[in-house]
């Protein structure tokens, strides 16, 4: 369930005795600028957490990508991603396939933590696929966003329940955590995340029948653009059908959120896209290309 509403009472963290000893995968990146690019200058792994080489397909912006060799998440592993973007760097970082979090045994707990750091006059776009939560996982989530005030930012979160294509939802699984924005150390927005796959209510009212519910925050205040990612969400509410998909727009203090629900993963990334790419436009002045990862 996402609740926009600032909370500091309730704690979502869960205790030592439910997360037993898995996976302890941990990655640390920082980007400066270096001539007229941006540079991958620092990077810290420990266990199965990696990044591709970075790659320079709009010549001065670093695209990275994210890597799970394992290629899937149990209950017991624990993934925790720390980027820093330094004053005047810019960096992309996606991932190359959806993170996919399986069923949990003996009530085991799969952890993924994020903190992404940008500072003063630099630009992070924080674009990865969807999580895929199996029947019967248990997960807990946290994302913080640490903005500096001329910082800008464009991330987005898409969380699938279960696997569509086999109308299974989420069966018994919990997933719990929060993703919060913090801009010149004042906390703009939380959003807190409280699912369980029996709440059969929730999953009629709250998702409305959908099984993927999506977020994407994008940090502008700016009167004209949030009219223009209007129009444009206008326009794909009248290409996708009601049943196919629903999507707003609203702004919250200086912050464009987007949000979604749809049943497939490809809707909602071919809606997200085209706000990506109008906003870049804005803010850069031309239409950034799809990263090729994205079609492997």
């Amino acid at each position: 369930m996402i609740d926009p509403q600032l909370s500091q009472s309730s704690d979502l963290t869960p205790s030592v005795s439910m997360i037993t000893q898995g996976w302890q995968a941990q990655l640390n990146l920082s980007f400066y600028p270096r001539g007229n690019k941006t540079v991958l200058l620092h990077k810290k792994q420990r266990g199965p957490l990696a990044v591709q080489r970075p790659f320079y397909p709009e010549d001065h912006i670093c695209h990275a990508y994210l890597l799970h060799p394992p290629g899937g998440v149990v209950g017991g592993d624990s993934l925790t991603i720390t980027a820093r973007v330094a004053p005047f760097a810019h960096s992309l970082l996606t991932t190359p396939g959806a993170t996919k979090f399986y069923r949990s045994c003996e009530g085991k707990i799969a952890q993924q933590n994020q903190t992404l750091v940008v500072e003063e006059n630099s630009y992070l776009e924080w674009l990865p696929q969807e999580n895929i939560f199996f029947s019967d996982a248990k997960v807990h989530l946290t994302t913080r966003i640490e903005l500096a005030a001329t910082a800008r930012f464009m991330g987005w979160e898409l969380h699938c329940f279960g696997r569509p294509a086999l109308n299974e939802g989420l069966g018994s699984g919990t997933v719990t955590g929060k993703t919060e924005i913090w801009i010149a150390n004042k906390r703009i927005l939380t959003e807190r995340v409280a699912f369980n796959g029996q709440d059969k209510r929730f999953i009629i009212n709250g998702l409305q029948g959908f099984s993927l519910t999506a977020s994407f925050f994008i940090t502008d205040d700016s009167p004209e653009l949030l009219a223009m990612v209007q129009a444009l969400l206008d326009q794909q509410q009248q290409y996708y059908t009601s049943q196919q998909l629903v999507v707003a727009v609203t702004q919250i203090e200086g912050i464009l959120v987007v949000r979604a629900l749809a049943h497939w993963s490809e809707t909602i990334m071919h809606v997200f896209v085209k706000v990506w790419q109008q906003v870049r436009e804005q803010w850069l002045g031309y239409t950034p290309l799809i990263p090729r990862i994205w079609a492997t």
